[in-house]
Formats: structure tokens, C-alpha cells, sequence
């Protein structure tokens, strides 16, 4: 089984064009679930290019957004595109949050706690940066079921190259799930734990729209792309092209479903 740490998360324009388009969307979605009070507090854990930091921005009217990741160059991508006063960006992973004098009103990871090496010790880092009742709340991909685009990918891959399912994140990632996140929420000490779930259209133009993304090595997949020589890349595409379910403009419509929780700190 591959480990986090050997996934590739450093070009920002390359995350966008695989899975930043989908995650803009998603974070809306998030928002809408999460009901969020105005004028709060907010720290972002694993902020990417942005994606979370300007829909909350946008949607929740936020006294101060502090944005963080361990990647600089994600950072720089997400200070180019966000203009806000409110937002601050700092590089920095779990083990060096950020903190606030009174502590925050919410802390948030879109996307992020299955790619972080101890996922009960980073929940409880953030928990330790909230006020008294202050909100952990959070969200993952549904990679074992309700991700259509990586399913189809994997799936082919897989049977191409067995070993390529050692690199699918369904396997990699038990952490994706109902039970296991509400359960890690409650080990590090939150209550009124809630689940939900959160659902987006990936709809994509035609067969390079779906495919380019995956020739440039940012994420698990593109990564995996990236470790096949020339000629086994363009069966795998090939394979891809004749299965993916394409309509008769060449469209291929599908979906995502991610999974949400959140508690509260007492």
C-alpha cells in the first residue's frame, strides 16, 4: 500500500485543472450543509489553492479567514487569486496551526484529513485552536464509491496493471467514511457530532477535458500516470476513452459525492 507522503500535491494551475474545478463547487455545498454563523473567526487546515478560503469568503461574511498549508506553492497559487482583506495565508502544516487569542470560532479542512499522516492527532490540534463552542467541521471525497471520474480510472487501471490498485485512494483511504470520520470526530473530544453528505455534477467537455488532468502529475492518480512509460499511458488513455460513458457531443456527465462532519468543542 502506497503512503500519503508519496503523492505529489505542488503545481497549483495542475491541481485546478484535476480536481480544484470540482472542489470549488464542492465547497459550496459544504457551506450551504454547515449553516455557518456571520462575522466568525475561521481557520482553514490544508487550504490548497484556495478552493474553501474563497467560498467562505464569499458566502459566510467572516470577520478573518486564516488559511494554512504545508505547500508553498499552493499557497502562493491561493494568495494570487484571492483579494480579500479578511484572508491570510500561511504555510503550515497540523503540528504548527496557527493559533488566535480567545481561540477560533471554526476550524474547517475541505478535502484534506485523509491525506494527513496522523489524522487523530491533527483533529485534536484543531480542536485545540477552537473557543469553548466553538465548530470542527470537515469533508472528504467518497473515493470507495462516489467519485464516477476516479472509479472509471482505477478501475481500468487496475485491469491493466494489477499493481495499480495498491495506488487507488478506495483502498488507501478507509478513513473515507461515515462511520470512521464521525468516529475519529468523537475520539478527539467533540460533541454533537453530525454527518452529511455532498453531492456536485463532474461534467466534462470531451475525452481530453477528462484526460489531460491526468497527464501532469499533481495527485494520486496523475502521479501514477506519471510512473507508466509512454506506451502503457496511452493504452491505459485508450482504455479510458472506449469506457468512459461519452454522449453523443462527446460530453461525459457524471457525478461526485464527498462526505461531511462536524462537532463541537466544549
Amino acid at each position: 500500500m502506497t503512503d500519503a507522503s508519496s503523492d505529489k500535491w505542488l503545481a497549483g494551475d495542475a491541481y485546478e485543472a484535476y480536481m480544484g474545478r470540482w472542489s470549488r463547487p464542492l465547497a459550496g455545498k459544504f457551506v450551504e450543509w454547515l449553516r455557518p454563523k456571520p462575522s466568525a473567526h475561521w481557520l482553514e487546515v490544508g487550504c490548497g489553492t484556495g478552493a474553501l478560503t474563497s467560498t467562505i469568503c464569499h458566502l459566510c461574511n467572516p470577520a478573518s479567514v486564516v488559511a494554512c498549508d504545508p505547500s508553498a506553492p499552493f499557497i502562493q497559487h491561493a494568495r494570487r487569486d484571492l483579494r480579500d482583506t479578511r484572508a491570510s495565508f500561511v504555510v503550515a502544516g497540523t503540528v504548527t496551526l496557527p493559533g488566535r487569542d480567545g481561540g477560533f470560532d471554526a476550524v474547517v479542512s475541505g478535502l484534506v484529513l485523509n491525506f494527513l499522516p496522523n489524522s487523530e492527532q491533527s483533529v485534536a490540534s484543531m480542536r485545540r485552536r477552537l473557543r469553548p463552542g466553538g465548530l470542527v467541521a470537515a469533508y472528504v471525497w467518497d473515493y470507495a464509491e462516489g467519485m464516477e471520474f476516479l472509479r472509471y480510472f482505477w478501475n481500468e487501471a487496475t485491469a491493466a496493471d494489477p499493481r495499480a490498485a495498491a495506488h487507488d485512494e478506495a483502498r488507501r483511504f478507509p478513513l473515507c467514511r461515515i462511520p470512521a470520520l464521525v468516529s475519529l470526530f468523537r475520539a478527539a473530544g467533540l460533541v454533537q457530532v453530525e454527518s452529511g453528505v455532498l453531492e456536485i455534477p463532474t461534467v466534462f467537455a470531451d475525452f481530453a477535458d477528462y484526460w489531460t488532468p491526468f497527464l501532469h502529475g499533481t495527485g494520486p492518480a496523475p502521479s501514477y500516470v506519471a510512473s507508466l512509460d509512454p506506451m502503457d499511458r496511452e493504452q491505459l488513455g485508450e482504455r479510458l476513452r472506449r469506457r468512459l460513458p461519452a454522449g453523443h457531443d462527446g460530453r461525459i456527465a457524471l457525478r461526485s459525492r464527498a462526505w461531511a462532519v462536524r462537532g463541537v468543542a466544549i
